[in-house]
């Protein structure tokens, strides 16, 4: 009778787990089935930060990619970090956000909240989106975990540990407070209730080892993420590679990227996170 009743706690527990994870996305689901997207020109106009004519042709998005990937890969091979070695599980953990976010991505470029700048990409599209953005969320990544992990090989302490409650509750309080606000906003309040939701769901169900490490490593991510970002969102060329319709976002830019791009960076990479550790966790 005793092991009946826990092995029913523990399914009832194991279903709230989940319910808490999807709940966000049901959320979601019913505000892009009841909620109006209003139509509106892609904006072409954005604020400047220098202007790198080199980038001003078809292969713009492409570069992006190089300058992302290359430096990594071959920094992989350093003695103290082995990146190359948490490639086994990096990957998998890429590609099972990757197909979430790539989803979102056209569904909203359908939807026409962003789009993208024809003269920045070579034209080939696979699945309604530039190739290019498809390797977005493979390089990005890449890219920024490797920073993850250089900081907890050279710098193994957590010093934001401490502060894991107050940071987490905060940012979760944070995104749905913002959600609220701009609820009517296709980008803004999908990208705040999922962020928020996923928080909440870590800071539930999963033990801070490593989610304040997260946290330290993306305050310095932020740096070539914003700088990545402000190419794309035209903060070095004449006109934007990643176009935004205006009515749908908070209209909030650093420099020429919005502050929700911000945001959906560390969804992406805190889900890769996630999962990379839940992999070396369970392998």
């Amino acid at each position: 009778m005793k092991k009946d009743l826990t092995a029913s706690q523990a399914q009832m527990s194991n279903s709230w787990k989940w319910f808490s994870l999807l709940w966000p996305l049901f959320l979601v689901v019913l505000l892009a089935l009841l909620g109006h997207i209003n139509l509106g020109q892609l904006v072409y106009d954005v604020p400047k930060l220098a202007h790198f004519p080199f980038l001003e042709n078809k292969w713009a998005y492409a570069y992006v990619h190089i300058f992302s990937f290359v430096p990594v890969f071959l920094l992989s091979f350093d003695r103290k970090v082995h990146y190359y070695k948490s490639w086994l599980d990096l990957f998998p953990s890429i590609l099972i956000m990757g197909a979430f976010f790539i989803a979102w991505d056209i569904y909203k470029t359908l939807a026409g909240v962003w789009g993208f700048n024809g003269y920045y990409v070579t034209g080939l599209n696979i699945v309604y989106l530039p190739w290019e953005e498809l390797l977005f969320f493979v390089t990005v990544p890449f890219a920024s975990i490797f920073i993850y992990e250089c900081l907890n090989a050279y710098f193994p302490g957590d010093p934001l540990a401490r502060w894991d409650k107050q940071i987490t509750l905060g940012l979760i309080i944070g995104c749905f407070t913002l959600a609220l606000l701009y609820i009517s906003k296709a980008y803004s309040s999908t990208t705040f209730i999922l962020t928020g939701g996923f928080m909440l769901y870590h800071w539930y169900y999963v033990p801070n080892t490593y989610r304040t490490r997260f946290y330290r490593a993306f305050l310095v991510i932020l740096i070539p993420f914003l700088l990545v970002d402000g190419v794309l969102t035209g903060g070095f060329t004449k006109e934007p590679i990643v176009l935004y319709n205006p009515e749908e976002y908070m209209g909030i830019r650093i420099i020429s990227v919005p502050v929700e791009d911000a945001v959906y960076g560390f969804l992406l990479l805190f889900g890769v996170c996630y999962w990379l550790e839940w992999l070396r966790k369970n392998q």
